[in-house]
């Protein structure tokens, strides 16, 4: 078969692919997020994201997690709403996306907020738009917590991405060397 090297080009991208053996992946933390989590198992950076507040640098638009605290939870379902629910559809068109309720569950339940929103109906909007969206809503139990799921989810979301570059290369027949020459 013979191809014309202007109408199919090669893959550039795999020839990198042995030095991701060694490489972390790097979380991109939006710039707007006002207290971010603090991360001590991957190295961070700001950046302005599309959609949600941390994601994998150079997967952005494949992955991204939003991150509530109980007072942006209630304030989300009820006075931001309509900004929220835009957030939403923009995350369920990722291959991976979550929203982070850095609280658990039950202190939503108990109204450990400051806030008059009825619990079962912050919770139920929650419920709700994990059904609309197909966007999952993990409580965790403090900003710790929630980072350590942040960067496991995040790490996951990278090696995904660098064994799917690697099935391809081993469908092109090329080894790994030859990958990276």
């Amino acid at each position: 078969m013979t191809r014309t090297a202007e109408l199919i080009p090669t893959l550039p991208a795999l020839r990198c692919l042995d030095r991701l053996a060694d490489a972390w992946p790097v979380i991109v933390t939006d710039t707007r997020e006002q207290m971010p989590l603090r991360f001590v198992n991957l190295p961070t950076l700001p950046g302005t994201l599309t959609s949600g507040d941390y994601a994998v640098k150079g997967l952005e638009q494949t992955a991204a997690i939003e991150r509530k605290s109980a007072a942006d939870l209630v304030s989300s379902v009820t006075h931001d709403r309509d900004r929220f629910e835009r957030e939403l559809h923009r995350l369920r068109g990722m291959r991976f996306a979550r929203v982070l309720v850095t609280a658990p569950r039950a202190a939503i339940a108990a109204g450990d907020y400051r806030s008059n929103a009825n619990p079962r109906a912050v919770l139920a909007s929650c419920d709700t738009f994990e059904v609309r969206y197909g966007v999952p809503f993990v409580f965790a139990d403090d900003d710790a917590a929630g980072a350590l799921l942040v960067e496991r989810w995040l790490w996951l979301v990278a090696r995904e991405a660098v064994n799917a570059a690697n099935d391809l290369a081993r469908a092109c027949g090329l080894t790994q060397r030859q990958a990276a020459a």
